[in-house]
């Protein structure tokens, strides 16, 4: 499996994002792979990380449920981004507690591609990498 340029977990717990963080290193999954907390940091990064020249993350892994801005307001507020900052980006929705609600309004989203139940596991990234980035 050839590697993503850049991976970006964005969920609230520190677990959760160690853990991520440290299955998809042991996949080789990506040259980098950064953590941003909640919504409105990675809003930032995607604005910091473009004006450094740097590539769009090729996948966002987004929980659902986080303070300050939950992953619906990131989807939002990404939806009205500049294209320069959208492109290549596959979002897929981690949640540990969805309600049926929460899945249908996933939908509303071109963004979400998927939504995948927590704990991330390697047959995930495998699927997703099979199934969005198949030239990888």
């Amino acid at each position: 499996m050839k590697r993503l340029n850049l991976i970006l977990l964005v969920d609230d717990d520190e677990t959760t994002n160690y853990l991520n963080k440290r299955l998809l290193n042991n996949l080789d999954a990506a040259e980098r792979i950064e953590v941003a907390t909640n919504g409105e940091e990675a809003l930032k990064f995607l604005q910091t990380n473009h004006d450094a020249g740097h590539p769009n993350p090729e996948l966002i892994l987004l929980d659902i449920k986080m303070p300050v801005m939950d992953g619906f307001e990131f989807l939002e507020e990404y939806e009205h981004l500049p294209q320069e900052l959208k492109n290549c980006v596959l979002v897929m929705m981690l949640t540990s507690s969805a309600s049926f609600y929460d899945l249908e309004r996933l939908k509303q989203y071109n963004a979400v591609q998927r939504h995948i139940s927590k704990p991330l596991q390697e047959a995930h990234i495998l699927e997703i990498m099979e199934t969005y980035f198949p030239e990888k």
